[in-house]
């Protein structure tokens, strides 16, 4: 009984240790159950190739990577055990492409066949590498960063620039503000000192008029003098030129008439204040353009950054 059961032991330890043997080979990619070939090939920057990573021709897979060895007498070169099927003929122009597995990433190295002759078991296939999508994807993606940071470095600039603006359009507006009732004051002097000056010129064309008036009545005796003495006075031809102050005088009341009746751009001016109005309400209505401009000032102002086209804003 006690033999048997030390056999039975023995028997276990046995398999267990087959078992972790052939598992552990069977995990490193070695096959012991089938005979296989091996190559060798060098690389300077495997990228993450590990072994037990398959071997391809035409998409199949034909071997694994039994090892991979860093060799420092090399310059640190990287030599790759390759185990091949028995039955593969390997071309003495083969090529060994380290290639991206999948988009996720794993490495597979890619033998591209190549000559007439076959290439004798333990010889050295030339390497080479292949840039996967991984690769491409870093190269594309570098320069995009580096863009998108030059933009952020603009950006940062450009808004430092426009710090500023808010105080520089509230001074902007303050000035506006000041024009406007300077302006105000002016255009309100000058209206008041226009309708003095018309009053004052409508004043004295109406003096005139009694002046001439009074001349006339002064004349007429005057006149029936002269007429005792007719050739004199043919001779100096006052008749005419009392006719013609006569007319010049009818022509200043024509005029003095109109400007009280309201007639004419200047009896206009002097009788109707729609002039003074219009102006007024001009300035109000500038005041209110100005004040809206200061409250929403981006209906009449807008800056664009990426030198897009703003539609303008709604009234």
């Amino acid at each position: 009984m006690f033999q048997s059961n030390e056999l039975k032991v023995g028997f276990l330890a046995l398999i267990a240790f087959l078992i972790l043997y052939f598992g552990f080979n069977f995990l490193k990619g070695n096959d012991v159950f089938s005979s296989s070939r091996i190559y060798y090939v060098e690389y300077d920057n495997v990228d993450g190739l590990m072994v037990s990573n398959q071997v391809m021709v035409n998409g199949i897979e034909v071997g694994k990577v039994r090892s991979v060895t860093l060799q420092p007498e090399k310059g640190n070169k990287i030599l790759v055990t390759l185990r091949l099927a028995k039955g593969l003929v390997i071309p003495d122009k083969t090529e060994a492409i380290l290639m991206d597995g999948a988009l996720l990433g794993g490495k597979i190295i890619r033998l591209e066949f190549g000559g007439k002759g076959t290439l004798p078991e333990e010889s050295f296939i030339p390497g080479s590498m292949e840039k996967g999508v991984t690769s491409l994807l870093k190269e594309r993606a570098i320069p995009v960063i580096e863009n998108a940071d030059s933009l952020l470095i603009s950006f940062r600039q450009i808004s430092k620039k426009f710090e500023h603006t808010g105080s520089y359009l509230n001074e902007l507006i303050k000035s506006s503000n000041s024009t406007v009732n300077g302006i105000n004051g002016s255009v309100n002097g000058m209206v008041e000192e226009n309708r003095n000056n018309i009053a004052q010129i409508s004043a004295n064309m109406k003096t005139l008029s009694q002046s001439l008036i009074e001349t006339e009545k002064q004349l007429k005796p005057i006149l029936v003098k002269f007429n005792t003495v007719a050739d004199s006075m043919q001779a100096l031809q006052v008749g005419r030129t009392l006719h013609e102050a006569n007319l010049a005088v009818a022509s200043i009341q024509r005029i003095v008439s109109g400007l009280e009746k309201g007639q004419g751009s200047a009896g206009k001016f002097l009788k109707n204040d729609s002039l003074y109005v219009g102006l007024n309400k001009t300035l109000l209505d500038l005041d209110k353009l100005l004040i809206d401009f200061r409250l929403k000032p981006k209906r009449y102002v807008n800056i664009s950054v990426f030198g897009k086209k703003d539609t303008p804003p709604s009234n």
